[in-house]
């Protein structure tokens, strides 16, 4: 057993195991530049960046720019959701306009228009189950899948009672229209590279 693994097994038996002592936890541990790092319902995950899923990302939001500026766009950023122990460093995340941040400087969950995530091949488990149900329980307007394994985006909307009721699949090349949404614009996927 390591000291971090101690920690965490005191820090569970006393009932003070949060995201913030989670967290400071790995901010003290050796993680690789590059790697994505978040806790999915008290688990740890850590998958590391690669080019196609940057490129995916950067397309995102330069498209998004048209609609929120840059202060209202967050990238890899720990954002805190509903359920147990979820702190989301979500690829792409949009805020609303009456946006503000928490009293620790985060971004709110309940702000949130529009979420993108990019499959990794360790953590694709995630974004289709356990993060898909966390996004639809905060009510999180659009969430959008981009898998460059498939070659294909699924856009989940109008969430209800803890899921989404309207999925739609458009394939890399395609438009992603998200003009009858919150969002309000066009996404272009000619440009996504796949894997």
């Amino acid at each position: 057993m390591t000291v971090l693994e101690d920690r965490i097994e005191m820090a569970d038996e006393s009932g003070e195991l949060t995201l913030d002592v989670m967290f400071e936890w790995l901010e003290k541990m050796p993680v690789p530049e590059g790697t994505k790092v978040e806790i999915v319902g008290g688990n740890i995950f850590m998958s590391p960046q690669r080019q196609t899923h940057w490129e995916i990302i950067f397309g995102i939001l330069e498209q998004l720019r048209a609609k929120y500026p840059r202060n209202r766009l967050a990238s890899d950023v720990r954002i805190d959701f509903p359920g147990h122990l979820n702190g989301f460093a979500c690829d792409v995340a949009a805020m609303a306009e009456r946006s503000v941040k928490d009293g620790k400087g985060r971004w709110r969950y309940q702000d949130i228009e529009f979420v993108a995530e990019v499959i990794s091949k360790d953590t694709a488990a995630n974004d289709y189950s356990p993060k898909k149900l966390t996004y639809a329980l905060a009510e999180v307007p659009v969430y959008l899948i981009a898998d460059p394994y498939e070659g294909m985006c699924r856009v989940y909307t109008q969430p209800h009672d803890g899921d989404y009721a309207t999925e739609t699949k458009v394939h890399f090349g395609d438009t992603v229209d998200l003009t009858g949404s919150v969002v309000g614009l066009t996404l272009k996927t000619d440009e996504f590279p796949r894997d």
